[in-house]
């Protein structure tokens, strides 16, 4: 129903700079708030940032000042850029969209399938 296709991990040295990309596709009637979570090997999933289709932004203490969201609605897609990146940062970065989809009342939350990033010298 809804589709989440994520893009922009990789490997980069501390300090550096990545963004991330997440698209929603489908037969989307409205979203909410979109975000982004991350999942360290061992961790629980935390969640990064988030955005309101009004664009209230929320984040993570760990990241505020180094990580900016981004949405645009027209294309219903999401952004993280991440600025003075840290080893700590490594995670697999998942999207997140909170949609409502033709036909339905109802929100519900949406998942994308991940993408790496690697922070290491």
């Amino acid at each position: 129903q809804v589709q989440l296709v994520e893009s922009g991990g990789g490997l980069v040295q501390p300090g550096g700079s990545l963004r991330l990309s997440c698209a929603a596709s489908g037969s989307i009637s409205s979203i909410n708030r979109m975000g982004w979570y991350r999942q360290a090997p061992g961790k629980e999933r935390e969640l990064v940032a988030s955005i309101t289709s009004g664009g209230t932004t929320r984040y993570a203490d760990s990241v505020k000042g180094r990580f900016t969201i981004s949405r645009d609605n027209a294309k219903s897609t999401v952004y993280l850029q991440m600025n003075s990146l840290k080893p700590e940062d490594t995670a697999v970065y998942y999207c997140n969209a909170n949609a409502r989809v033709a036909g339905s009342f109802f929100y519900n939350d949406y998942w994308g399938q991940g993408t790496q990033v690697t922070v290491s010298s």
